[in-house]
């Protein structure tokens, strides 16, 4: 990743490559909102639970494809990454769409 991505984006991929969750939630605002598979999850106790729960389901490794601020926003970064894993169709293309607040992230979208 690019020098101009916010730290905590670059982190966030750190820590979930060495399944570190407590790095991992440590990274978001107390009241932070992911939203992964459709599934909605507030504050850094449901984003825990998504991290035990259906994010460590699947083995995966994540590579990096691009990286862009998303357009008229400062503070939105959108990272196109290829999963590969032991989960049903073992390959995909997905797109994480950050909201950074100062050095922590407040929303994560996750979507294909």
């Amino acid at each position: 990743m690019t020098s101009a991505v916010p730290r905590a984006v670059t982190r966030y991929f750190e820590a979930d490559a060495r399944r570190d969750i407590d790095a991992l939630v440590a990274l978001f605002t107390d009241d932070a909102v992911v939203i992964d598979e459709g599934t909605t999850r507030r504050g850094t106790t449901e984003i825990r639970g998504w991290q035990t729960g259906a994010a460590s389901e699947f083995d995966y490794t994540t590579e990096v494809l691009g990286v862009a601020a998303a357009d008229g926003d400062k503070d939105r970064y959108l990272v196109t990454t290829r999963l590969d894993g032991n989960f049903p169709g073992g390959t995909a293309t997905v797109t994480f769409d950050f909201t950074v607040n100062g050095e922590l992230i407040s929303r994560l979208e996750i979507a294909p």
